[in-house]
């Protein structure tokens, strides 16, 4: 049997369109009682007087693939949840603008939570994901995830 590994990646920022249509395709399943949502966004940081004004995301992306498709498979195994989908960003995302959306259903709000949180937990620690912070100064340097 083959595994189906699905395409986390979305060229730039994700829109705010994309994420309330991912919303409203779940109105129609009754079976889920709970959704957890993560959106994590562009901070405008201001590092040693110079302010972040985009990051510029890149990735080793089969491999980052690979890997979120064995994180899939864990959580799915671990947790109750009837949903999971998961969206990351490359290339160039500006301050204020979403560069993850993690989005879990299941029929209990707890399990929803954690499941969601332990995915981006695991984003953040095993995907080979690298961040470019770009600077108004137009200098930048690679970020480090706190």
């Amino acid at each position: 049997m083959s595994k189906t590994i699905k395409n986390i990646f979305i060229e730039g920022a994700i829109h705010p369109t994309f994420i309330s249509d991912s919303i409203a395709k779940h109105s129609s399943k009754k079976d889920i009682g709970a959704h957890s949502i993560f959106l994590g966004q562009i901070r405008q940081d201001v590092i040693d007087g110079a302010t972040v004004q985009a990051i510029e995301y890149t990735a080793y992306e089969t491999m980052a693939l690979d890997k979120m498709h064995e994180i899939r498979e864990a959580v799915f195994s671990k947790y109750d949840l009837t949903c999971m989908h998961v969206y990351h960003s490359l290339g160039v995302v500006n301050a204020g603008e979403i560069c993850l959306f993690v989005f879990t259903s299941s029929k209990h709000r707890t399990v929803a939570m954690e499941a969601c949180n332990e995915i981006v937990e695991r984003i953040k620690a095993e995907l080979p994901i690298w961040g470019k912070e770009i600077f108004n100064d137009e200098s930048y340097q690679w970020k480090v995830n706190r």
